[in-house]
């Protein structure tokens, strides 16, 4: 199959929607040729080569920074991807139409599927449908809750990360037809060695790790209010990431005296994330919402229990006492409790480990592709 895809993000740029769709692309490329329409930023090719897979990336308006976006670069998007597809439709026979996010991704696939005579999947992956925490978030304006419902009702098929971001779809924007659900995947890594010198980090503590962007929907300040309440010199919480609460929360961790127990990395290496989740012993987050929760898988496939509040899709493949604790939404004191009931018990912390790292193998991302090329291929049959 020759396949062109649309997605706003791709690595370098973005967070862990773009690293999954590239993943999921470099191996569908190695039996098919995919073509990929992004956003072009400072420094990075206008064109780029990675086997079968093909990158272009296009000028947008207003990227200040590679790992948030702005409504300048999401609106100006749609008419430089729209041009650059309509120029690479003329230059290649493609077979099926991939956008993820249907915000601001899928108006332009959805032209050029049209004007072509093939196919459009769209691919959803929470935010794009559904932010608690964003005033703007796309279920509350008018104007994008109905550009989204025409477009998710009029694609061929429309795939889901998550049965919650499924019911989100169905839910505020009033789609009334069949939903597949495919989880997001990470690619089988080997787990490197413990190695605490390196990071500086005693091997009396008990360490805490969560990672993410440093944005509201997080919820951080939820996990320093609970190194706070622990109260043990002998606890470290690192949080891995970057983003624009990082300033706010450094002066929040300093004023509260807490710069020996809460560690903010910034922004890491693939391989630095790495040493440090085999350096922690727990993985916690107190986000809002999610609309999948990749890191959830990487803290599995390291042997990390995880403790995260219920509420996003997560809920998919996290199991209560078997992969950790899911805690009510908001329940800081059930959080509490849960940290308390792991840290204090290093037999179900080792019990749980074990769960989770042969519970993540049904998420490495070659069932992920497998499960995309099966719907690319039924959907180009029906048009033959």
């Amino acid at each position: 199959m020759n396949i062109l895809a649309f997605n706003y993000e791709y690595p370098p740029i973005g967070g862990g929607g773009g690293v999954v769709f590239r993943a999921i692309f470099r191996k569908l490329a190695e039996t098919h040729s995919v073509t990929v329409v992004t956003t072009h930023f400072r420094g990075l090719p206008e064109c780029e080569h990675d086997g079968n897979l093909v990158i272009h990336r296009v000028p947008v308006l207003g990227r200040r920074d590679d790992r948030t976006a702005t409504l300048r670069s999401l609106f100006s998007y749609f008419p430089a991807s729209l041009r650059r597809g309509r120029a690479l439709a003329k230059e290649h026979k493609f077979d099926v139409v991939n956008s993820h996010f249907v915000v601001p991704s899928s108006p332009s696939a959805d032209i050029i599927a049209r004007q072509l005579g093939i196919p459009h999947i769209i691919s959803v992956h929470g935010g794009d449908l559904f932010d608690p925490t964003k005033k703007l978030s796309p279920h509350r304006l008018p104007i994008v809750r109905g550009t989204i419902t025409k477009l998710l009702s009029g694609a061929d098929r429309v795939v889901a990360q998550s049965r919650n971001t499924a019911e989100n779809a169905r839910t505020y924007f009033n789609v009334n037809r069949a939903i597949d659900i495919i989880p997001l995947g990470i690619p089988e890594t080997t787990v490197p060695a413990r190695d605490r010198d390196t990071l500086e980090i005693p091997e009396n503590k008990f360490v805490m790790i969560t990672i993410g962007r440093l944005i509201p929907r997080k919820g951080l300040e939820d996990l320093i209010d609970l190194v706070e309440s622990m109260n043990d010199p002998n606890d470290l919480l690192v949080i891995v990431g970057d983003g624009p609460l990082r300033e706010a929360l450094a002066e929040t961790v300093k004023k509260r005296g807490l710069r020996d127990r809460v560690r903010l990395t910034g922004y890491v290496t693939d391989e630095d994330k790495a040493a440090y989740l085999a350096a922690s012993d727990l993985y916690v987050s107190t986000t809002r919402h999610e609309g999948f929760g990749l890191v959830y898988l990487e803290a599995m496939h390291f042997g990390l229990p995880v403790i995260s509040y219920d509420f996003g899709g997560q809920a998919d493949f996290l199991e209560e006492g078997k992969t950790g604790s899911l805690v009510p939404l908001g329940r800081k004191e059930v959080f509490l409790e849960a940290v308390r009931k792991y840290k204090g018990d290093p037999a179900l912390l080792h019990e749980c480990g074990g769960f989770n790292r042969r519970h993540v193998r049904d998420y490495y991302i070659d069932r992920c592709a497998e499960r995309y090329e099966k719907i690319f291929q039924e959907e180009r049959r029906k048009r033959t």
